[in-house]
């Protein structure tokens, strides 16, 4: 179960944040090991945290959101830097850095993306999980105090590890550490949906991408998977990203 220091330190991040009328992204550690989110901004937006921090287990952090603000997280596993903040992941690596600074996460990732509507407009917050770039770790993500039909929690809490085709496998210290999407790797159009498979009605669920979707249903299994897997809140509204969500 969670930690009572995790939750009420997911609280107190969250009752900040509404106080202070900030939409806020709550990161919070429920594995049994230290996790290294990644924070990539979509372009032209603010690179938040430097893109990057290191979070203890059963610890919790929070970044303010700056409006209309998009981007993407990911946990990085078995880190391990010097002073100066160069080193590697196992997983999830942003180019042997500490602070990404902008970069994205190595495949495969587990991603959580989001882009904020605009306050006091009709816009809307549109996020998903996202196993595009493929799987290493669980994520949940959770609206705070959001409205809206479809705002709902999203994620891929299963262990895809466990399951993942031995084609896709990424293997780290004698144990499985991330699962390939099938377009990273085998790199066919069929898969990455390009070329003659680049659209909507082209490109449909394959044995992997299904394998996927049936693990992790609210999580987007491959680049058109949008039908099923993008949720929507109102403006506003602060989210939990939370790793290893059903870590006991």
């Amino acid at each position: 179960m969670a930690t009572v220091a995790g939750l009420v330190s997911i609280l107190a991040l969250l009752l900040a944040a509404r106080e202070a009328s900030a939409a806020t992204m709550a990161l919070y550690n429920r594995c049994g090991e230290t996790v290294w989110p990644g924070i990539q901004p979509g372009a032209g937006k603010e690179i938040l945290a430097r893109g990057g921090l290191q979070l203890l287990p059963n610890r919790a952090t929070s970044i303010r959101l700056p409006a209309g603000w998009s981007g993407r997280v990911w946990g990085r596993q078995g880190c391990s830097f010097d002073a100066a903040g160069r080193g590697k992941c196992a997983t999830g690596d942003c180019g042997g850095a500490l602070y990404c600074n902008g970069a994205g996460g190595a495949p495969p990732a587990t991603l959580a993306e989001i882009t904020l509507g605009a306050s006091g407009s009709t816009s809307q917050d549109f996020y998903d999980v996202s196993l595009v770039d493929g799987y290493n770790i669980p994520i949940a993500m959770t609206p705070y105090h959001g409205s809206g039909t479809n705002c709902l929690p999203a994620g891929c809490v299963s262990d895809l590890n466990r399951v993942c085709p031995a084609g896709l496998a990424v293997r780290g210290g004698g144990r499985v550490v991330g699962c390939r999407s099938a377009c990273a790797a085998y790199g066919s159009p069929q898969y990455c949906c390009t070329g003659q498979f680049g659209g909507p009605q082209t490109c449909k669920p394959t044995a992997y991408s299904k394998l996927f979707k049936q693990a992790c249903p609210k999580a987007y299994s491959y680049a058109y998977d949008d039908p099923t897997s993008i949720l929507t809140c109102a403006p506003g509204t602060s989210y939990v990203v939370t790793f290893c969500p059903h870590r006991r």
